[in-house]
């Protein structure tokens, strides 16, 4: 399954300016980061409650940052 994260990528740039400063936010390096924006490799669900801190994302959004699914 491949998700749309284009929501996501736009809440990392409007909080951190860049992603190399939200992978160092999050203690990830910046290819893990792409890898999980891309659908190469799969958020865990520690990494996406960590964003969700990080990134000050209400919880009853989370679904519409990481599970739209891309059409």
């Amino acid at each position: 399954m491949t998700f749309n994260y284009s929501k996501l990528r736009g809440r990392i740039r409007e909080v951190f300016g860049t992603q190399d400063r939200f992978a160092e936010a999050m203690g990830r390096s910046d290819t893990s980061i792409s890898q999980k924006l891309n659908n190469k490799s799969e958020w865990t669900q520690q990494e996406i409650n960590r964003a969700v801190e990080v990134l000050g994302i209400d919880d009853v959004d989370v679904a519409a940052y990481f599970f739209a699914q891309k059409v």
